[in-house]
């Protein structure tokens, strides 16, 4: 079962208090999630040998929480941050597939865990409040490191993967389209061309559809820009089956989903940059960092490794071929020398 999204968006939300929030939370993951057909937050994971991520000094009987929200690339990056604990020789507390953004974010504020994978738009935009979305990624990355620093939360090293918006065009058709790569290429091509699948958040986000349009020199509801019925509104998670179906030639997707490459479907290239960055970086409760800096430069060893082609296929793993999420971080550490199988 596919998810409708692959990272939550901003919204508007009311005030919560953390202490009732994060005490909260922890009962609804390890009872609720089991109701909801999802893996509890205890589900296991395999035996770790150290690789390159050897055991810290100190670390030895210390307790290290890692939470995790519940989509499946969420998931996945929480088994990992899981691994790399262990392998660095902590006692680690899986608390991963929390539902929801706001339940994880406060159990980092309050010291209830001590690393979660964050995005960097997701922060500024939505724990942060900030308005403007910036499309540098090291500029972004730079900036909630700078405010988030006073919340007592620490930003390592991003990660290439920049988990954003994106449209998409089944593989097939890009030849017939005039071979298109890039998102500045729509204006050249015919009205009739110029087909989009979105859903209904995209279509009326003040960073969405009609923004992104202008921004690439096109106006919706023109004759000669993207006329009205040019534009489907489907659910998020139709969106994919509907443009691999030829519904329209453009669909609106991110750009690390496994659909992408089950259905063959091709990225555009955002070439005048109007998309906002949403790099994945570790952040840790700054607390635990100081008290444990090697932390740091074992996850600045991981986060290169993850870029957009490498999250899409162990997201494919997870959703299109029902791979369990900690096997699939299991291999993939192993494979890329973390971590090593003891039993083998």
């Amino acid at each position: 079962m596919y998810r409708t999204s692959s990272r939550t968006r901003p919204r508007a939300r009311g005030p919560l208090g953390r202490w009732g929030l994060a005490t909260g939370i922890l009962a609804l993951s390890a009872v609720t999630l089991t109701g909801c057909g999802l893996q509890p937050a205890t589900s296991y994971i395999p035996a770790v040998g150290p690789g390159s991520i050897t055991p810290l000094d100190g670390a030895d009987g210390v307790n290290l929480t890692v939470t995790s929200r519940s989509f499946t690339e969420h998931l996945l990056l929480g088994k990992i941050a899981v691994l790399a604990g262990t392998a660095a020789g902590f006692d680690v507390t899986d608390l991963s597939n929390v539902p929801g953004s706001q339940p994880t974010r406060e159990l980092l504020l309050s010291g209830q865990a001590d690393i979660l994978w964050e995005y960097t738009g997701t922060a500024w935009l939505t724990y942060l409040g900030q308005t403007e979305a910036i499309t540098d990624q090291n500029e972004m990355w730079q900036a909630v490191y700078d405010l988030d620093i006073k919340n007592g939360v620490t930003w390592g090293a991003p990660a290439p993967m920049n988990n954003t918006y994106a449209l998409a065009v089944r593989s097939e058709a890009v030849a017939d389209l005039g071979n298109i790569t890039a998102l500045s290429e729509l204006a050249a091509l015919p009205v009739a061309d110029r087909t989009f699948c979105v859903d209904s958040e995209f279509n009326s986000r003040p960073d969405g559809m009609n923004p992104m349009l202008t921004h690439y020199g096109l106006e919706r509801g023109t004759a000669n820009g993207v006329p009205a019925n040019n534009i489907g509104i489907y659910d998020t998670g139709a969106i994919y089956s509907a443009t691999d179906n030829g519904d329209c030639n453009f669909g609106e997707v991110f750009t690390t989903d496994g659909r992408l490459d089950a259905l063959d479907l091709t990225v555009l290239a955002d070439d005048l940059a109007f998309f906002p960055a949403y790099n994945v970086a570790p952040i840790f409760f700054t607390e635990t960092l100081e008290a444990h800096p090697g932390l740091e430069e074992i996850f600045a060893k991981i986060s290169p490794r993850l870029t957009d082609e490498v999250l899409r296929g162990m997201n494919r793993q997870v959703d299109v071929d029902g791979a369990e999420p900690a096997n699939v971080a299991y291999a993939w550490m192993i494979k890329e020398g973390f971590i090593t199988d003891p039993t083998s």
